[in-house]
């Protein structure tokens, strides 16, 4: 009987613990940080000029630099720009 208890008790605390693991979210470690990866470039360029596409060309090599998007991801930006 303390067996069928125990493993109750144990699968309920696991269930417990990988629903907070799997939804819980965490804020980006500085603000500053993130400024310095993603950059302030995108800022006004809407992209119908050569300065506004390299505005946002630079926004995207510090986004794949910082593995924030997939090498995929970034590649299918180089040829959508090209």
């Amino acid at each position: 009987m303390h067996q069928v208890i125990n493993r109750t008790v144990l699968a309920l605390i696991l269930t417990y613990v990988s629903m907070g693991a799997a939804c819980g979210t965490t804020a980006p470690a500085s603000v500053p940080g993130l400024r310095r990866v993603v950059g302030t470039d995108l800022i006004g360029a809407h992209g119908a000029t050569p300065a506004d596409q390299r505005k946002i060309n630079r926004t995207v090599v510090g986004i794949c630099a910082a593995k924030v998007w997939t090498a995929d991801e970034c590649g299918r930006h180089g040829e959508a720009t090209q």
